[in-house]
């Protein structure tokens, strides 16, 4: 499978980070940050590509590269204005657009609350294009007792989401 991960603003972040820790080795993972995302660490897994933002003729801002999914955790409402407008000024916006033009899995975990009437009328128009809007929100049905185990389920949720195998929370039976 290859996918894309696009890091957009600096809340949240760290769940990107766990997103990208729990992956499966056999994933093909191509990663975008925003300036405001620059501070990963979390690099030295060798199946990761990164591309700079700024670089709007990237390899995977082509349909032809042929992505299975695309993911934005953390998805700044900047960012999920500008799919919503169909706005392609940068990497994550233009492989954001390839996705809805391709009909390619898109999710996007926005990280603000509480939203005002602007972002949830973006979040449902984004929606009825079949984008997956998944914020990080908490499940307190699986077991839960560490803020790990949180973070797991909401990792797993997305990966669910995905179409990605893992066994990240209980579930039920």
């Amino acid at each position: 499978m290859k996918l894309i991960l696009a890091i957009t603003g600096a809340s949240g972040i760290n769940l990107a980070y766990s997103f990208i820790k729990y992956l499966p080795k056999d994933i093909e993972l191509h990663l975008i940050l925003s300036k405001h995302a620059k501070k990963v660490q979390l690099l030295e897994k060798s199946n990761i590509t990164i591309h700079n933002n700024k670089d709007i003729g990237a390899s995977i801002a082509s349909g032809s590269f042929r992505v299975d999914a695309t993911a934005i955790i953390p998805c700044s409402m900047n960012t999920l204005a500008k799919i919503a407008c169909g706005i392609a000024d940068n990497l994550v916006t233009r492989v954001a657009s390839v996705a809805l033009k391709e009909q390619k899995k898109l999710l996007l975990a926005p990280r603000e609350m509480p939203f005002s009437a602007i972002p949830l009328e973006n979040m449902l128009k984004l929606s009825r294009l079949n984008v997956i809007i998944a914020p990080p929100i908490m499940g307190y049905y699986s077991d839960i007792n560490t803020l790990e185990d949180m973070e797991r389920f909401i990792i797993g949720k997305w990966y669910d989401s995905l179409g990605i195998e893992n066994d990240l929370y209980k579930r039920w039976e």
